[in-house]
């Protein structure tokens, strides 16, 4: 490794190189290319501002065309051949998992802006997505409030579902609510696959369904849902990730009324919002959508650069440490990154999808909710 680290450390007064693992191919590339355009806005911005103590910020890129395989390899050649200790990168729980151990044994630092299931920490990573005492409590709460106490919950067939709906079932048993079906569907679904769960759905009519099949499945089930002639506005399907972006694949007007909980809509009024819009449209095109998977991705590069500047290097205790504590004006509004968990404290929110493929936001917390990725304070009537 002598001359590996030799030509790093002699390149490194020109940039600070950093890893980017987002895919723009497969099923997930909807939101994993929002997360890239984000990274790449913000690097951009920081970049054009004279860089981080005078160098610029610059990424080294990969696509793992969302497959935890090639995540894992990616993951493995930015950290050995490329000699980078920085990673930005994972959307699903799936992929974070596959590379977490490569990037724990080279002690690396990966900032992941996902939401996920929680019940995770490691010292190597911070998490700038929701957890889900910031998105799944508030939204059970509000389903439970405007629509009815019948839960018909469907997932996609890995970690993420299956531990958000352990979740969501346990806080809909201890409010006196039902789950009717708990089903899943393989990560790419057949149209019958969907087609079977849609008329479960319609046979047991629920007050709502609590979606977490992801990427093209999800967008094929919003799609099968509203062939079948069921209406969002009366029984909508309401998930943590569907965001703007796949309302505008699937098509605005099959979607009005469903509901999406995220710390982020683009249309949350704020300066720095109307800030970000504006960007990221001038970068990705007038109708390009603006999202929770951009804007995480888009502020925990402007948190890494704060912690950069005070720790003055790219060590992964030193930048950790300074990146802990550290506040930042986000678009969804004032965050911190949480040195109790490493995880941020963000602002809940829940949004109704409209004819224009953007989201009315029907409910917002009154402050950032401490992060509680372990639900220690799992107490459901204080939010």
């Amino acid at each position: 490794m002598g001359s590996d680290t030799s030509d790093h450390m002699a390149g490194a007064g020109n940039a600070w190189r950093v890893g980017v693992l987002f895919s723009r191919k497969g099923y997930m590339q909807v939101p994993e290319s929002e997360h890239f355009r984000g990274t790449a806005l913000a690097i951009e911005e920081i970049n054009l501002a004279g860089g981080v103590l005078g160098r610029p910020i610059e990424p080294v890129c990969y696509d793992p065309e969302s497959s935890p395989e090639l995540y894992r390899r990616s993951a493995e050649r930015l950290l050995t051949e490329d000699g980078i200790s920085t990673i930005f990168g994972c959307c699903t729980s799936s992929s974070r998992k596959a590379i977490l151990a490569t990037v724990e044994r080279r002690n690396a630092l990966l900032w992941y802006p996902s939401l996920y299931e929680g019940f995770e920490y490691s010292p190597n990573v911070i998490y700038t997505g929701a957890a889900p005492n910031q998105n799944s409590l508030q939204l059970a709460r509000y389903l439970f409030a405007t629509y009815g106490r019948s839960f018909y919950l469907v997932g996609s067939d890995y970690i993420y579902p299956r531990e958000s709906n352990r979740i969501m079932r346990d806080v809909v048993s201890r409010e006196g609510g039902e789950v009717v079906a708990e089903a899943y569907v393989p990560v790419t679904p057949s149209h019958d696959q969907l087609r079977r769960v849609v008329e479960d759905i319609r046979r047991k009519a629920p007050s709502v369904v609590f979606s977490t099949v992801v990427g093209q499945g999800g967008q094929a089930l919003y799609r099968s849902f509203r062939e079948a002639g069921l209406d969002p506005r009366t029984m909508p399907i309401a998930s943590l990730t569907m965001g703007e972006g796949e309302i505008r694949a699937i098509g605005p007007e099959l979607c009005v009324g469903h509901i999406t909980s995220a710390p982020y809509f683009s249309t949350v009024d704020t300066p720095a919002n109307r800030r970000f819009v504006e960007a990221y449209r001038a970068h990705f095109g007038r109708d390009a959508p603006v999202t929770m998977y951009a804007e995480a991705a888009y502020f925990q590069i402007h948190v890494f650069a704060d912690a950069l500047r005070r720790a003055k290097s790219l060590d992964t205790q030193r930048l950790a440490e300074a990146a802990l504590g550290t506040e930042f004006d986000a678009p969804q509004g004032r965050i911190r990154i949480d040195p109790d968990n490493n995880h941020t404290y963000l602002h809940p929110r829940i949004g109704m999808a409209n004819e224009h493929g953007d989201f009315d936001v029907v409910w917002e917390a009154k402050a950032p909710v401490k992060p509680d990725p372990y639900l220690v304070d799992h107490v459901y009537d204080h939010a």
